[in-house]
Protein backbone atom coordinates (compact mmCIF):
# COMPACT_ATOMS: atom_id res chain seq x y z
CA UNK A 1 0.00 0.00 0.00
CA UNK A 2 1.00 3.48 -1.30
CA UNK A 3 2.02 5.65 1.94
CA UNK A 4 -0.50 8.26 0.16
CA UNK A 5 -3.49 5.65 0.59
CA UNK A 6 -2.60 5.25 4.32
CA UNK A 7 -2.89 8.66 4.91
CA UNK A 8 -6.24 8.73 2.71
CA UNK A 9 -7.37 6.23 5.18
CA UNK A 10 -6.06 7.97 8.39
CA UNK A 11 -7.65 10.68 7.34
CA UNK A 12 -11.03 8.49 6.93
CA UNK A 13 -10.71 6.96 10.26
CA UNK A 14 -10.07 10.63 11.75
CA UNK A 15 -13.56 11.92 10.14
CA UNK A 16 -15.00 8.98 11.33
CA UNK A 17 -14.32 8.92 14.99
CA UNK A 18 -15.12 12.62 15.12
CA UNK A 19 -18.31 12.37 13.85
CA UNK A 20 -18.63 9.77 16.92
CA UNK A 21 -17.52 12.54 19.08
CA UNK A 22 -19.86 15.01 18.10
CA UNK A 23 -22.51 12.24 18.12
CA UNK A 24 -22.40 11.46 22.09
CA UNK A 25 -21.79 14.80 22.77
CA UNK A 26 -24.97 16.17 21.08
CA UNK A 27 -26.92 13.15 23.00
CA UNK A 28 -25.71 13.97 26.52
CA UNK A 29 -27.07 17.71 25.50
CA UNK A 30 -30.79 15.90 24.69
CA UNK A 31 -33.22 14.38 26.90
CA UNK A 32 -32.65 11.38 27.25
CA UNK A 33 -36.22 9.75 27.26
CA UNK A 34 -36.74 11.03 23.86
CA UNK A 35 -33.92 8.76 22.22
CA UNK A 36 -33.23 5.15 22.05
CA UNK A 37 -30.38 4.04 25.03
CA UNK A 38 -27.97 1.61 22.49
CA UNK A 39 -25.27 -0.87 23.28
CA UNK A 40 -21.85 0.45 23.83
CA UNK A 41 -20.37 -1.82 21.52
CA UNK A 42 -23.61 -1.28 18.71
CA UNK A 43 -21.95 2.07 18.86
CA UNK A 44 -18.47 1.63 18.50
CA UNK A 45 -19.60 -1.03 15.87
CA UNK A 46 -21.38 1.86 13.99
CA UNK A 47 -18.31 4.28 14.34
CA UNK A 48 -15.60 1.65 12.83
CA UNK A 49 -18.72 1.13 10.04
CA UNK A 50 -18.49 4.81 9.43
CA UNK A 51 -14.61 5.22 9.61
CA UNK A 52 -14.27 2.60 7.17
CA UNK A 53 -17.44 4.29 4.72
CA UNK A 54 -15.92 7.65 5.25
CA UNK A 55 -12.44 6.11 4.47
CA UNK A 56 -13.50 4.31 0.92
CA UNK A 57 -15.00 7.53 0.05
CA UNK A 58 -12.02 9.87 0.79
CA UNK A 59 -9.75 7.49 -0.97
CA UNK A 60 -12.40 7.45 -4.21
CA UNK A 61 -12.55 10.96 -3.98
CA UNK A 62 -8.74 11.36 -4.08
CA UNK A 63 -8.26 9.91 -7.50
CA UNK A 64 -10.94 11.58 -9.48
CA UNK A 65 -9.39 14.81 -7.63
CA UNK A 66 -5.91 14.24 -9.42
CA UNK A 67 -7.73 13.01 -12.51
CA UNK A 68 -9.56 16.54 -12.86
CA UNK A 69 -6.95 18.70 -11.51
CA UNK A 70 -4.01 16.73 -14.05
CA UNK A 71 -6.71 17.38 -16.66
CA UNK A 72 -7.20 21.03 -16.51
CA UNK A 73 -3.54 21.69 -16.20
CA UNK A 74 -2.83 20.18 -19.76
CA UNK A 75 -5.30 22.06 -21.42
CA UNK A 76 -3.95 25.60 -20.64
CA UNK A 77 0.03 23.69 -20.61
CA UNK A 78 -0.92 22.58 -24.40
CA UNK A 79 -1.95 26.25 -25.44
CA UNK A 80 1.46 27.68 -24.15
CA UNK A 81 3.41 25.25 -25.85
CA UNK A 82 1.35 25.58 -29.09
CA UNK A 83 1.80 29.53 -29.16
CA UNK A 84 5.29 29.12 -28.43
CA UNK A 85 6.06 26.54 -31.00
CA UNK A 86 4.47 28.48 -33.40
CA UNK A 87 6.62 31.54 -32.36
CA UNK A 88 9.96 29.51 -32.57
CA UNK A 89 9.03 27.94 -36.58
CA UNK A 90 8.76 31.79 -37.30
CA UNK A 91 4.89 31.18 -38.34
CA UNK A 92 4.12 34.17 -37.44
CA UNK A 93 3.07 36.71 -40.41
CA UNK A 94 4.12 40.02 -38.62
CA UNK A 95 5.62 40.95 -35.30
CA UNK A 96 1.84 41.66 -34.46
CA UNK A 97 1.07 38.55 -35.01
CA UNK A 98 3.75 36.96 -33.06
CA UNK A 99 2.66 39.50 -30.35
CA UNK A 100 -0.90 38.17 -30.26
CA UNK A 101 0.62 34.37 -29.52
CA UNK A 102 2.69 35.34 -26.37
CA UNK A 103 -0.41 37.31 -25.60
CA UNK A 104 -2.78 33.92 -25.73
CA UNK A 105 0.38 31.62 -24.50
CA UNK A 106 0.24 34.71 -21.04
CA UNK A 107 -3.24 33.90 -20.87
CA UNK A 108 -3.09 30.15 -20.76
CA UNK A 109 -0.41 30.64 -18.30
CA UNK A 110 -2.46 32.81 -15.94
CA UNK A 111 -5.44 30.05 -16.11
CA UNK A 112 -3.01 27.64 -14.88
CA UNK A 113 -2.09 29.28 -12.10
CA UNK A 114 -5.58 29.84 -11.05
CA UNK A 115 -5.92 26.23 -10.93
CA UNK A 116 -2.77 25.48 -9.08
CA UNK A 117 -3.44 28.36 -6.97
CA UNK A 118 -7.35 26.45 -5.71
CA UNK A 119 -5.76 23.07 -5.15
CA UNK A 120 -3.02 24.44 -3.39
CA UNK A 121 -5.22 26.26 -1.23
CA UNK A 122 -7.13 22.81 -0.13
CA UNK A 123 -3.42 21.26 -0.38
CA UNK A 124 -2.03 23.51 2.71
CA UNK A 125 -5.33 23.24 4.22
CA UNK A 126 -5.41 19.45 4.61
CA UNK A 127 -1.65 19.42 5.10
CA UNK A 128 -2.12 21.98 7.85
CA UNK A 129 0.46 24.85 6.74
CA UNK A 130 -3.06 27.06 6.42
CA UNK A 131 -5.42 26.42 9.40
CA UNK A 132 -8.95 26.18 9.33
CA UNK A 133 -10.94 29.22 11.52
CA UNK A 134 -13.48 26.90 13.25
CA UNK A 135 -15.90 29.04 14.61
CA UNK A 136 -19.78 29.23 15.84
CA UNK A 137 -21.43 30.62 12.87
CA UNK A 138 -25.02 31.99 12.81
CA UNK A 139 -26.00 30.10 9.72
CA UNK A 140 -28.96 32.45 8.87
CA UNK A 141 -26.73 35.46 8.73
CA UNK A 142 -24.65 33.80 5.80
CA UNK A 143 -27.37 32.63 3.78
CA UNK A 144 -28.72 36.21 4.06
CA UNK A 145 -25.16 37.10 3.15
CA UNK A 146 -24.86 34.93 -0.05
CA UNK A 147 -28.92 36.04 -1.30
CA UNK A 148 -27.50 39.62 -0.96
CA UNK A 149 -24.43 38.73 -3.10
CA UNK A 150 -26.28 36.43 -5.92
CA UNK A 151 -30.03 37.54 -6.02
CA UNK A 152 -29.21 40.09 -8.54
CA UNK A 153 -26.96 37.92 -10.98
CA UNK A 154 -30.12 35.49 -10.75
CA UNK A 155 -32.24 38.57 -11.64
CA UNK A 156 -30.60 39.38 -14.76
CA UNK A 157 -31.15 35.79 -15.61
CA UNK A 158 -34.99 36.14 -15.07
CA UNK A 159 -34.11 33.00 -12.55
CA UNK A 160 -36.39 32.98 -9.25
CA UNK A 161 -33.65 32.42 -6.07
CA UNK A 162 -35.84 31.72 -3.22
CA UNK A 163 -33.44 31.61 0.39
CA UNK A 164 -35.96 30.41 3.28
CA UNK A 165 -33.93 31.69 6.49
CA UNK A 166 -33.42 29.21 9.43
CA UNK A 167 -33.64 29.88 13.08
CA UNK A 168 -31.74 32.60 14.62
CA UNK A 169 -30.45 30.53 17.05
CA UNK A 170 -29.19 27.43 15.00
CA UNK A 171 -25.16 27.82 14.91
CA UNK A 172 -22.73 25.85 13.00
CA UNK A 173 -19.13 25.15 13.56
CA UNK A 174 -17.28 25.74 10.47
CA UNK A 175 -14.50 28.01 8.57
CA UNK A 176 -16.77 31.36 7.77
CA UNK A 177 -14.45 32.67 4.40
CA UNK A 178 -14.64 29.16 3.07
CA UNK A 179 -18.24 28.14 3.82
CA UNK A 180 -19.24 31.22 2.12
CA UNK A 181 -16.97 30.53 -0.14
CA UNK A 182 -18.70 27.17 -0.49
CA UNK A 183 -22.02 28.56 -0.65
CA UNK A 184 -21.62 30.82 -3.06
CA UNK A 185 -20.46 28.40 -5.39
CA UNK A 186 -23.10 26.05 -4.98
CA UNK A 187 -25.66 28.96 -5.54
CA UNK A 188 -23.67 30.47 -8.78
CA UNK A 189 -22.99 27.38 -10.39
CA UNK A 190 -27.10 26.70 -11.80
CA UNK A 191 -27.31 30.67 -11.90
CA UNK A 192 -24.68 30.54 -14.78
CA UNK A 193 -25.80 27.37 -16.49
CA UNK A 194 -29.92 27.82 -16.63
CA UNK A 195 -31.33 29.27 -18.80
CA UNK A 196 -35.11 29.42 -16.54
CA UNK A 197 -36.70 28.21 -13.54
CA UNK A 198 -35.75 28.74 -9.80
CA UNK A 199 -33.17 27.73 -7.20
CA UNK A 200 -34.36 27.35 -3.35
CA UNK A 201 -32.27 27.18 -0.57
CA UNK A 202 -33.21 25.98 2.62
CA UNK A 203 -32.03 24.17 6.01
CA UNK A 204 -32.58 20.77 7.72
CA UNK A 205 -31.80 19.60 11.18
CA UNK A 206 -30.53 15.99 10.98
CA UNK A 207 -30.42 15.85 14.68
CA UNK A 208 -29.13 12.18 14.23
CA UNK A 209 -25.77 13.23 12.47
CA UNK A 210 -25.70 16.34 14.44
CA UNK A 211 -25.51 18.39 11.02
CA UNK A 212 -27.69 21.02 9.54
CA UNK A 213 -28.10 20.09 6.13
CA UNK A 214 -28.09 22.99 3.56
CA UNK A 215 -30.18 21.97 0.38
CA UNK A 216 -29.83 23.91 -2.79
CA UNK A 217 -32.05 22.41 -5.15
CA UNK A 218 -32.77 23.79 -8.86
CA UNK A 219 -33.70 23.08 -12.26
CA UNK A 220 -30.45 22.57 -13.66
CA UNK A 221 -31.33 19.46 -15.80
CA UNK A 222 -27.43 19.50 -17.49
CA UNK A 223 -26.48 19.34 -14.41
CA UNK A 224 -28.36 16.60 -12.78
CA UNK A 225 -25.18 13.77 -12.92
CA UNK A 226 -22.98 16.21 -12.07
CA UNK A 227 -20.14 13.69 -10.58
CA UNK A 228 -17.78 14.13 -7.32
CA UNK A 229 -15.54 11.93 -9.29
CA UNK A 230 -13.95 12.00 -12.55
CA UNK A 231 -13.07 9.53 -14.67
CA UNK A 232 -9.19 8.85 -15.15
CA UNK A 233 -9.85 8.55 -19.04
CA UNK A 234 -10.55 12.09 -19.08
CA UNK A 235 -7.03 12.99 -18.91
CA UNK A 236 -6.93 11.26 -22.53
CA UNK A 237 -9.44 13.85 -23.78
CA UNK A 238 -9.00 17.81 -24.83
CA UNK A 239 -10.77 20.16 -22.18
CA UNK A 240 -14.43 20.29 -23.15
CA UNK A 241 -14.98 23.48 -20.94
CA UNK A 242 -13.00 27.12 -21.12
CA UNK A 243 -13.49 27.71 -18.02
CA UNK A 244 -10.60 27.52 -15.79
CA UNK A 245 -11.28 26.23 -12.92
CA UNK A 246 -14.50 24.47 -14.12
CA UNK A 247 -17.64 23.71 -12.88
CA UNK A 248 -16.22 19.98 -12.00
CA UNK A 249 -12.90 20.84 -10.32
CA UNK A 250 -14.97 24.13 -8.30
CA UNK A 251 -17.54 21.22 -7.08
CA UNK A 252 -14.93 19.00 -6.15
CA UNK A 253 -12.53 21.51 -4.24
CA UNK A 254 -15.50 22.60 -2.31
CA UNK A 255 -16.51 18.85 -1.52
CA UNK A 256 -12.60 18.63 -0.17
CA UNK A 257 -13.23 22.37 1.63
CA UNK A 258 -16.49 21.05 3.11
CA UNK A 259 -14.51 17.63 4.48
CA UNK A 260 -12.20 19.52 6.45
CA UNK A 261 -14.77 21.39 7.96
CA UNK A 262 -15.42 17.51 9.17
CA UNK A 263 -18.85 18.08 6.74
CA UNK A 264 -19.69 16.04 3.59
CA UNK A 265 -20.97 17.43 0.34
CA UNK A 266 -23.53 15.54 -2.04
CA UNK A 267 -25.02 16.02 -5.30
CA UNK A 268 -28.63 14.35 -5.62
CA UNK A 269 -31.63 14.18 -7.70
CA UNK A 270 -34.83 14.78 -5.57
CA UNK A 271 -38.66 14.92 -6.81
CA UNK A 272 -39.96 18.11 -8.19
CA UNK A 273 -42.52 19.69 -6.45
CA UNK A 274 -43.97 20.90 -9.56
CA UNK A 275 -46.51 19.44 -10.97
CA UNK A 276 -46.60 20.45 -14.28
CA UNK A 277 -43.82 18.79 -15.27
CA UNK A 278 -43.69 15.51 -17.03
CA UNK A 279 -42.89 12.57 -15.22
CA UNK A 280 -39.95 11.86 -16.93
CA UNK A 281 -38.83 15.64 -15.61
CA UNK A 282 -40.20 15.75 -12.60
CA UNK A 283 -36.87 15.96 -10.38
CA UNK A 284 -34.51 18.49 -9.58
CA UNK A 285 -30.30 18.74 -8.86
CA UNK A 286 -30.02 19.40 -5.03
CA UNK A 287 -26.22 20.64 -4.01
CA UNK A 288 -26.38 18.93 -0.04
CA UNK A 289 -24.07 20.69 2.32
CA UNK A 290 -23.66 18.80 5.67
CA UNK A 291 -21.98 21.30 8.47
CA UNK A 292 -21.40 20.20 12.33
CA UNK A 293 -24.07 21.98 14.59
CA UNK A 294 -22.56 24.12 17.54
CA UNK A 295 -24.08 21.72 20.49
CA UNK A 296 -24.78 23.88 23.71
CA UNK A 297 -23.56 23.20 26.46
CA UNK A 298 -25.81 21.17 29.22
CA UNK A 299 -27.10 23.58 32.08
Amino acid sequence: MHWTDVFWLGLGIGLGLSWRWRSKALLAALPSQSLPQAEPNQLALQSLQLAYQLATETNQFKGGFLARTSHELRSPLNGIIGMQQLILSDLCDSPEEEREFIAQANESALKMIAVLDRVLEVARLEHGTMKLALQPIQLASLLQTVHDLTYLQAADRNLQLKVALPDPELYVLADPQRLKQVLLYLVDAPIAQMQEGSIDVSVQVAVETGCAQIWIDSDWIDGDSFPLSEPIDWLRKPAATSDIPSPGLSLLTSQMLVLLMQGTLSVLNVPSTNESTDDSERHRLRFQCSIPLVVPEPE
